[in-house]
Parts: C-alpha cells; sequence; structure tokens
C-alpha cells in the first residue's frame, strides 16, 4: 500500500497532467471555432445572441372565466379553486 505522501504527489502529477491536456484540448477547440467563424462569416451576436428568448406563455395573462358576485373576485379556472366557487356549480359564476 502507498503511503499518504506517494499519493499526493501521484495527485499532483495527475493534476498537471489534466491540467495540460485540458489546454491542448482547449486549444483544438479554439481552433476549430475560429476555422468555422470565418468559413461561415459569423459575427459575436451569431453565435451569442443577445437576451434570452421568453417563453410564448410564460408571463402571459388569461382572462378570467369565473366572478364572484358578491365580492367582485375573478378566477380564470386555472390552479386550485378558490373558496368561493370550489364545490359549487361553475356555471352560476360565469363571465359572459
Amino acid at each position: 500500500m502507498a503511503s499518504y505522501k506517494d499519493l499526493l504527489a501521484q495527485k499532483q502529477n495527475l493534476d498537471a497532467q489534466i491540467a495540460a491536456a485540458r489546454k491542448s484540448e482547449m486549444q483544438e477547440a479554439l481552433s476549430t471555432i475560429h476555422g468555422l467563424i470565418k468559413e461561415f462569416g459569423l459575427v459575436a451576436s451569431d453565435v451569442f445572441p443577445a437576451g434570452r428568448v421568453k417563453s410564448a406563455t410564460k408571463g402571459s395573462t388569461v382572462a378570467p372565466k369565473y366572478r364572484d358576485p358578491g365580492t367582485g373576485a375573478t378566477w380564470t379556472g386555472r390552479g386550485k379553486a378558490p373558496l368561493w366557487i370550489a364545490n359549487k356549480d361553475r356555471a352560476q359564476f360565469e363571465i359572459k
């Protein structure tokens, strides 16, 4: 069995090998990327578009389908039903 000091020395050696391999592979990847950019005439905005693409449904509002005649509160029909409409016939609360 190897001693603690031997294992630490092996670890340092492996860390150095890992760093060298990463640097070499990164240089190859960058060379490939630069070649593709030059070949297709890409610009930074083609590769890294500004901002995030918004989901078509995220943040959109839905028109309410039901209204409580007593308080005027509304509900879209999505999610958990509010107490004023729970376990009741929803037809009487429909907004027409």
